[in-house]
């Protein structure tokens, strides 16, 4: 009978613990806004202002998407040229970078280090990169570590770092967080606005569509702008949770950082930490 007594006290302990990490981790949800995502993953092209592409029959895919989800109308680059941009929204600063050389950043934090800290995972994807784990500055012709942020940090293993071949085609198996980095043509910096447009209608419509439905999301975003002051950017959020709309709020790659940390509870690093994430938008 004591021991009866014992283990339905246990049990109840159990439950009540249970019930208060359940409670903590709704709280906190509540208290972002954002939607706890099993998977997000972000495409970064380049340098075109946001009117080359909202609109134009050139970019008739990416229109569609955005038609889907949230189309920001007032999304900016945070600098010019292209690396630090990749840097902002990777660590939540320029870290001082403010050229397109290789920079060895060391083990500053970053978003990817963060997932790491709580037992998720990041992936960036580099289309055209020589092998997975490549840590040098340029390969061929579309290739250029520049795009590629997390290859910067020593502590993102290069375990992180890998082919674009390598992004799943089960997609329930890619990592919490993934960054996909097309090349020099498919991202738009060599080729036109319809080869990038085409190329991902090709590679990433399908996990757009399957996201809606798997409680994960598709961020689409742009460096910056062609090099104007103004540095506006076509950023779109497509997947569950999202209402589709146009959302005249003021964002940066400092907001869509934040944005992507609060899905998983996470601090705002740097600049991002000043930023609220990204809100109105969520079923």
């Amino acid at each position: 009978m004591f021991l009866k007594r014992i283990t339905a006290a246990a049990v109840a302990s159990t439950a009540v613990a249970a019930a208060v990490v359940g409670v903590s981790h709704q709280t906190a949800t509540a208290a972002s806004g954002v939607p706890s995502f099993d998977h997000i993953v972000l495409v970064m092209f380049e340098n075109k202002d946001y009117k080359a592409i909202n609109g134009s029959s050139k970019a008739p895919y990416l229109n569609k998407l955005a038609s889907e989800g949230a189309k920001f109308t007032k999304s900016f680059g945070t600098t010019h040229p292209s690396q630090p941009n990749y840097i902002s929204l990777f660590a939540g600063s320029t870290l001082g970078v403010d050229s397109n050389t290789c920079k060895d950043l060391g083990n500053k934090e970053n978003l990817g280090s963060q997932l790491i800290g709580i037992k998720k995972t990041f992936v960036g994807y580099s289309e055209s990169m020589p092998s997975d784990g490549y840590t040098g500055c340029k390969s061929g012709e579309l290739y250029a570590r520049k795009h590629n942020s997390w290859v910067n940090f020593s502590n993102v293993p290069k375990s992180s770092n890998l082919r674009f071949s390598s992004f799943p085609s089960d997609f329930s198996k890619l990592p919490t967080v993934a960054f996909v980095t097309p090349d020099l043509c498919s991202d738009m910096h060599d080729c036109g606005v319809d080869t990038g447009d085409k190329w991902m209608k090709k590679h990433l419509d399908a996990y757009a569509q399957w996201a809606k439905s798997h409680n994960s999301l598709l961020i689409v975003t742009f460096d910056e702008d062609s090099g104007s002051s103004v540095n506006q950017i076509f950023t779109t959020f497509v997947g569950a949770h999202v209402k589709p709309g146009s959302y005249s709020t003021s964002i940066n790659h400092y907001s869509v950082l934040r944005t992507i940390e609060a899905a998983y509870g996470l601090p705002g690093l740097n600049e991002a930490a000043k930023k609220s994430p990204i809100s109105g938008i969520w079923n």
